[in-house]
């Protein structure tokens, strides 16, 4: 029995490890991005460009919701036309809320109005992306999928990093990662191809029809409906996760902001580190038989990395001075409790995840509550950086728990799953 738990556990590592490749590159690039960009653009100019990320990562909300839903549809015997044309709508509509969001955002953050709208125009190419991501993590496709996670990430990051080399500002850097975007997009689109076989996805006709469901039917049953109701999912557990990037600029000065938005890229290594347990166990938790063990998993897994991010962000933080600069140094003793923010978040992802993989969405009421009384702890009391990034660690720990405990319950409520009692004796 081992010796088959064994094979069957290794094509999960073999999957975890080419996404983690990937989605690593990925990551590295845009720490890269941002490390530099604390340096060249200075403590006095470096809160622009992190808010507008911060705001971008806000608008990637549907992209992320369309992969899930794309992923899950496809795993339930949906057509790959289907759900691109499904993404092409989430596209246009993308597009249209972000025309109009540009002059709110530019007055709210008192940002420039074409380094706003760079970042913000982002978003309708980050779901056609994502939508693409969707389609290789649906059909199990995990070697690509790894190859166009670093791909986009690399895509992204070069230009930019190229523009503020020779010395342009946040509005041009922005837009030169926007058309990064686009050209991965693209290149997506090239390498997922068009599936000819539903055996990759673990649906046949044989398997629709054992189950009751046609493939129209499931056709039809795809909309924008349930991308929104998976986006506001993803809504709130990205706000949770980017909101005090904003708020900062808002309670401190700009030289401050910029130090806790330095301080994030510690939080943010946490969060999207473990991202590939998610993407390789999420199929298996839209499948009901399957869906309790993999979430029990998941969480388990990220709960481990988590400890481990924390550990290494405060072996590491003595360098933090070294490579942003001198001027970050007051935030160098605060680094590991950025790194527990973010590895919080990354276990909160996972429920989340599962939530949206059983089409379970309004389980995110806990996550929106969290975000009400984070945004209102901050405003109202956070006067400084250690009290800021506690506040909010705090809220997203109890948040996590939460959400956590009723995910499980509710995961073995469907499954039939009871906790084993001990056997009475006659």
């Amino acid at each position: 029995m081992a010796g088959v738990s064994a094979v069957r556990r290794f094509p999960v590592v073999a999957d975890l490890t080419l996404v983690t490749a990937g989605a690593m590159a990925a990551n590295v690039a845009g720490y890269l991005l941002q490390l530099l960009a604390g340096r060249w653009l200075g403590v006095s100019g470096y809160s622009e460009f992190a808010s507008l990320l911060a705001v971008q990562l806000l608008c990637a909300v549907p992209a992320l919701a369309l992969q899930n839903v794309v992923a899950r549809e496809l795993v339930r015997g949906a057509s790959v036309g289907a759900l691109r044309g499904l993404q092409w709508r989430c596209a246009v509509i993308v597009a249209v809320v972000v025309a109009v969001l540009v002059p709110v955002v530019t007055n709210a953050l008192n940002v420039g109005v074409w380094a706003c709208a760079a970042a913000l125009g982002a978003a309708p190419a980050l779901v056609l992306l994502s939508g693409e991501q969707g389609v290789l993590q649906g059909g199990r496709r995990f070697r690509a999928l790894g190859v166009v996670l670093g791909a986009a990430g690399i895509l992204r990051v070069a230009p930019a990093l190229v523009v503020l080399a020779v010395g342009g500002g946040a509005a041009l850097a922005l837009c030169a990662a926007a058309l990064g975007i686009a050209v991965a997009a693209i290149f997506a689109r090239f390498v997922a191809g068009t599936p000819a076989s539903r055996a990759r996805t673990g649906t046949t006709p044989a398997s629709r029809a054992s189950t009751g469901t046609s493939e129209d039917a499931v056709v039809h049953a795809i909309g924008v409906l349930p991308v929104l109701r998976a986006a506001q999912v993803q809504a709130a557990l990205m706000a949770l996760s980017s909101t005090d990037l904003i708020v900062v600029r808002m309670v401190l000065d700009d030289a401050d902001a910029s130090r806790y938005a330095l301080g994030t890229i510690a939080a943010k290594i946490a969060f999207w580190l473990p991202q590939a347990v998610g993407v390789v166990l999420y199929p298996r938790m839209a499948q009901p038989t399957h869906s309790a063990r993999a979430i029990r998993s998941a969480l388990a897994v990220l709960s481990g990395i988590g400890i481990v991010a924390v550990v290494c962000a405060a072996l590491a933080a003595p360098l933090a001075p070294l490579l942003a600069g001198q001027d970050y140094a007051p935030i160098q003793g605060l680094l590991w409790l950025f790194a527990l923010h973010g590895a919080i978040l990354a276990v909160l992802q996972g429920a989340m995840l599962s939530a949206i993989a059983v089409d379970r969405t309004a389980l995110a009421a806990l996550t929106w509550l969290g975000l009400v009384v984070e945004v209102t702890l901050m405003v109202s009391f956070a006067r400084s950086i250690p009290t800021l990034i506690t506040t909010v660690a705090s809220v997203a720990a109890v948040t996590t728990l939460v959400v956590a405990v009723v995910v499980l319950r509710t995961a073995d409520r469907d499954s039939g799953v009871r906790t084993p009692q001990p056997e009475r004796l006659p």
